[in-house]
């Protein structure tokens, strides 16, 4: 008799009926990811019995225009669209703008949709907008009453969810979260960071945690280093405007690559709730040694020049459409941080992140130390590879460990071989992607997933001091290294990325 799942024994929470508003609505974020993200859930059974959904934005648009316009570009992309036309129906549409008056007008309108859909005035709101119109709308959605709990008006729960960047440094990103504390309580905002919602990043705590024969292994007794890699193969695309604002460092290392490493280092929390897991995150944020270059830690910046990328020249970041032709942003970042605690001293973690590289590929790296004694030394030499561990979200979701053993015959051969988990090969059925998981925990009410604001001051705390050491050091064109577009970053990074990608 086989063992059940976890997940067959486990109870199914029932979700409550909520009005889903989307300001944005007539953006890329919005027909790319959101309403694709929501219609699976549809799909898939996972939405509340009784919900709907309000786009808002300044374009002057109908519910009817706006639903053909949805239609007409998913018609010519792989969606199942046997029930659009069901889904459609819960689709509505508020044209507004950023005032008082007009968040007036989205109230009644909100009180008139969810009556007819039967939501129990429970509402959230999804800012897939720029980010300097997040304090704007959490004060008007405040100042209009939507923001409050158990109001006559709205009987039900009000939550907000704020895309990344939350703020452009410290001071901004207190500033951020003073408007929105304001109206809204922390429980009621969830802080988007959707990489945490891919199913292998979700599996590093259940595999550190639920297996006892890694955690013993967790630490700087036997790990060389940890390499945390998000590589990209695009260029800036059409986002020029954001990131010569933001260059690499504010675009994926203050959210993204800061949460692989607090999920990477974390002590094991005393439970599975949400608030104990991110009071474990939160003390290696804490723990992050001031960055030093005496003290060991160390940055490369680069920006991409021209090069090729699968055999096809593609220009360089400074000739791309809306970048500044002298332009110092940075498009390649690789840190090396430590962590002043018992667990993870002197261990160094390297954390990679760069446009127009040969691949597009995210994982981490745990490097374990070499054997302690070189047994097979008379017959291998010093060939004798470390063991590997390498959890990876691209190009396929997979955890794979790496060994030696003999190979067979009669000589003896060393041979490397890999142990490996491919999630596509284990799980056939449908499956939510990361956008979608977010915004399902958001409608559960669940923080797991979800940044705590101590946790993004403490990272704006460590990172904000190395952004000014590099955007006020008046040699700054001397800080950022060129490298061709198709490479693997500038030279000074040759050595580490070496390490990384020996391959």
């Amino acid at each position: 008799m086989s063992t059940p799942h976890a997940c067959d024994i486990l109870p199914t929470h029932q979700m409550d009926p909520c009005t889903i508003v989307i300001f944005g609505a007539s953006g890329d974020l919005t027909r790319r990811k959101l309403i694709p993200a929501l219609y699976a859930m549809f799909l898939q059974g996972k939405m509340p019995e009784r919900f709907c959904i309000v786009g808002c934005s300044r374009t002057p648009l109908s519910s009817d225009t706006f639903k053909t316009s949805l239609f007409e570009r998913y018609q010519t992309s792989d969606m199942d669209l046997n029930r659009w036309d069901e889904f459609s129906s819960l689709l509505h549409y508020v044209p507004i703008t950023y005032d008082q008056a007009s968040f007036d007008n989205l109230s009644k309108a909100l009180l008139q949709i969810g009556e007819k859909h039967q939501t129990q005035g429970n509402r959230i709101f999804d800012l897939a907008v720029p980010p300097q119109l997040y304090p704007v709308i959490g004060k008007l959605l405040g100042e209009v009453g939507l923001a409050k709990e158990q109001s006559d008006t709205f009987p039900g729960w009000a939550r907000i969810i704020v895309e990344k960047p939350f703020g452009h440094n410290l001071e901004t990103a207190r500033a951020l979260n003073d408007t929105l504390q304001s109206y809204f309580s922390e429980k009621q905002i969830f802080r988007i960071d959707h990489y945490l919602a891919k199913e292998t990043i979700q599996n590093v705590l259940i595999f550190r945690f639920a297996n006892t024969i890694f955690e013993p292994l967790w630490n700087r007794h036997h790990i060389d280093y940890i390499g945390i890699i998000a590589a990209e193969q695009l260029g800036v695309g059409s986002r020029a405007g954001y990131y010569e604002k933001s260059g690499v460092i504010r675009d994926m290392f203050q959210n993204h690559m800061m949460q692989l490493l607090a999920l990477t280092a974390m002590e094991p929390p005393y439970q599975f709730t949400a608030n104990a897991v991110r009071d474990e995150k939160v003390k290696v944020m804490k723990s992050l040694r001031e960055f030093n270059r005496q003290k060991g830690s160390r940055i490369c910046l680069g920006q991409y020049s021209s090069g090729s990328i699968a055999g096809e020249s593609v220009p360089g970041y400074r000739d791309e459409q809306g970048v500044d032709p002298q332009s110092l942003t940075p498009t390649f970042a690789l840190m090396e941080l430590y962590l002043d605690n018992w667990r993870w001293q002197n261990v160094p973690f390297y954390m990679v992140s760069g446009k127009r590289l040969p691949r597009k590929e995210t994982k981490i790296i745990i490097q374990f130390k070499e054997v302690p004694h070189k047994l097979f030394q008379s017959v291998f030499g010093d060939n004798i590879g470390a063991n590997r561990l390498v959890i990876e979200t691209y190009p396929e979701e997979s955890i794979k460990l790496s060994f030696q053993t003999k190979s067979p015959g009669t000589s003896v051969c060393l041979r490397t071989m890999n142990m490996d988990f491919v999630y596509q090969e284990h799980y056939r059925g449908f499956s939510l992607d990361a956008y979608a998981r977010v915004l399902l925990d958001c409608i559960s009410g669940d923080h797991m997933l979800f940044w705590r604001q101590d946790g993004v001051e403490q990272s704006w705390s460590f990172l904000t001091p190395v952004l000014e050491d590099c955007e006020t050091c008046y040699k700054k064109d001397e800080l950022l290294n060129f490298y061709p577009a198709g490479s693997w970053g500038p030279q000074d990074a040759h050595d580490t990325m070496t390490k990384l990608f020996p391959d």
